[in-house]
């Protein structure tokens, strides 16, 4: 496996998650990401959208947010990160092309070209993904103009949250595991892992202040308009987005309606974009006859 692809494995899980960001806003900017919750009696799941990399400097770990999350016995991610070895064996077997044309070659001239130029920026040969599944090279670059920007999975919420978690004695639970998740990726149909890809290459240029709208809208706690940058995003990518988003937010509403089941109060953090649009889990409760309401700070 390519050095760079095993540095950036923390963040590939970013996943669809244009949930990170633009130019950050100055040090110490008070933040108010949205917050959600469902309860009855004897049981109250906190429903909180994250970024999953941010520069230093955005203070949203904090009022409403904070206040939840230590009422919280249980912390709920998209999923809790394996060891790295594990998680290198994982990408290394659903990320390699089993045979086949290289990858450069079942693109079309101008975007195969554009991105053998564009790996040498981020430190990589530009045969680096020949052997790469389409969807594992689209997933790539749309992390690595991050990373020349600040941005840091280190900071993302993810992290702040499971660090808190682990220092408060909080069980750590997660939705999926990373070889599921990535499967969602892999078991995309290969005419729609190249659309993905060919999208990502030709978006690298406006990488940095197309993402940046969603995370601005994040930290003013803008449900409308991440809404509207999500549906966005559907409309140009139905069946990538059937995959990696409405599917999974039906089974994460499952999940929530079945824990709802068992006192407690849980904290489930996972990428805003899941959180927001007509395909949101906030709907899928919905239609499960569970009221979600917006925690206001």
């Amino acid at each position: 496996m390519h050095p760079m692809i095993r540095r950036l494995l923390p963040a590939l899980l970013a996943l669809a998650l244009w949930g990170c960001g633009q130019q950050p806003p100055a040090p110490a900017e008070q933040a108010r990401p949205a917050l959600w919750v469902v309860k009855d009696d004897d049981t109250t799941i906190y429903l909180f959208g994250t970024v999953h990399v941010l520069k230093p400097g955005i203070a949203w770990f904090q009022g409403g947010v904070k206040q939840a999350f230590d009422k919280s016995d249980t912390l709920v991610l998209e999923l809790v990160m394996p060891p790295d070895a594990e998680m290198q064996k994982i990408v290394a077997e659903l990320g390699t092309a089993q045979g086949g044309p290289p990858l450069p070659e079942q693109l079309p001239p101008a975007e195969a070209a554009r991105m053998r130029a564009a790996l040498p920026e981020y430190g990589m040969a530009p045969d680096s993904l020949d052997r790469a599944e389409p969807w594992l090279a689209a997933t790539l670059l749309s992390v690595m103009p991050l990373r020349q920007l600040g941005y840091d999975d280190k900071q993302g919420a993810e992290r702040v949250l499971t660090d808190a978690a682990r220092a408060g004695g909080k069980k750590i639970e997660g939705l999926e595991t990373a070889r599921q998740q990535l499967g969602y990726f892999d078991a995309l149909p290969l005419p729609a892992q190249r659309k993905l890809l060919i999208e990502t290459i030709d978006d690298l240029p406006q990488a940095g202040s197309r993402i940046g709208r969603a995370v601005a809208a994040w930290r003013q706690g803008d449900a409308d308009g991440l809404a509207k940058l999500v549906n966005e995003d559907m409309a140009s990518a139905p069946e990538v987005t059937e995959a990696l988003l409405v599917r999974r937010n039906r089974n994460w509403a499952d999940w929530i309606q079945r824990r709802m089941a068992r006192p407690g109060t849980v904290f489930v953090a996972v990428g805003a974009g899941h959180l927001a649009g007509e395909a949101s889990v906030q709907t899928e409760l919905a239609r499960r006859g569970l009221k979600v309401e917006r925690v206001r700070p």
